[in-house]
């Protein structure tokens, strides 16, 4: 790694993310809402896999890059419409941290390893792609989903339980215990459906 090109990288992406308008609290302290999501990221990066590799590094940190600008109000509100928004999303994330990762010097090879860990390409054989979902993963249990409970109050169990395994099944084993082991915190209120889910 050489360490001045990845610390340009990783200020370009938190300067775009940092153009968030929309803000979400923590600590009290009001923060755009993808730049505090791309800081979590490198947060459980570190505590999960501090060996990760550069392109994961890169990766993680660039994984929601600029969403607020591609909303899902911009597709149809159904099924199709929600898996065309994901998949352009991927490819908009993807580019957009390969083209500031070139401006700082970064060279094509590296470029591509991280477009393809962004736009999440290889899932399950690609290690380092897998790397990065059980993060995200991994994020979303911890700050994430009760939120996402709360805005979905209409879900029952059975509902729910369909949604916690389904993040499940996309995470590593050695994810899973690291969440089955304290490593993470659980959101209380939801501690018997994730069990329950898991088993």
């Amino acid at each position: 790694m050489t360490l001045q090109r990845y610390q340009a990288a990783i200020a370009a992406f938190d300067q775009a993310n940092g153009q968030d308008p929309n803000k979400e609290l923590s600590a009290g302290k009001e923060c755009p809402k993808e730049l505090l999501y791309a800081r979590r990221m490198t947060e459980m990066q570190e505590r999960f896999a501090p060996e990760a590799s550069e392109a994961v590094k890169l990766a993680c940190r660039a994984q929601h890059i600029q969403r607020w600008k591609s909303p899902r109000s911009n597709y149809p509100m159904d099924k199709k419409g929600y898996m065309l928004w994901r998949t352009n999303l991927y490819k908009f994330h993807a580019e957009t941290a390969g083209n500031l990762m070139k401006e700082v010097g970064y060279d094509d090879e590296m470029i591509a390893r991280v477009k393809t860990i962004v736009g999440k390409k290889e899932l399950k054989t690609n290690s380092e792609t897998q790397l990065m979902e059980d993060v995200v993963d991994l994020v979303f249990i911890e700050h994430y989903m009760m939120a996402f409970a709360a805005q979905h109050p209409e879900y029952d169990e059975a509902k729910w339980i369909l949604i916690i395994k389904k993040t499940w099944d996309k995470m590593s084993a050695s994810a899973q215990q690291f969440a089955l082991a304290g490593k993470i915190k659980l959101p209380q209120a939801l501690v018997p459906l994730i069990l329950k889910a898991v088993q």
